[in-house]
């Protein structure tokens, strides 16, 4: 991120990190050390949505238009919406944790 995050932020950002490299992994990369990265590029977007609480179906639609148009893969409904569930814990975990509004 360019803009220096509050430690809030910071938190989730690593949390939604972690999640879309170990439990959404649509390309099946997570137990490959060298592939840490790999969704890099989209943790941005995801970070934005998430900090600003949008609507699972908006986040749903983000993830599958990557793993459709971009990854090329078949999207996983029950498992983008699980991992939307969790992330959504994870801000609200965060948020009370700092106080957060």
């Amino acid at each position: 991120m360019e803009n220096k995050l509050q430690a809030h932020e910071a938190e989730l950002y690593k949390r939604i990190d972690e999640v879309l490299h170990y439990l959404w992994d649509p390309i099946g990369v997570s137990d490959q050390p060298a592939a840490r990265d790999e969704y890099y590029s989209y943790l941005p977007q995801v970070f934005q949505l998430v900090r600003a609480n949008a609507p699972k179906e908006k986040i749903m639609a983000f993830l599958s238009e990557i793993t459709q148009h971009e990854m090329e893969c078949g999207v996983n409904l029950k498992r983008d919406e699980a991992v939307i569930e969790l992330l959504l814990k994870w801000r609200e975990l965060i948020w009370e944790k700092y106080g957060a509004t």
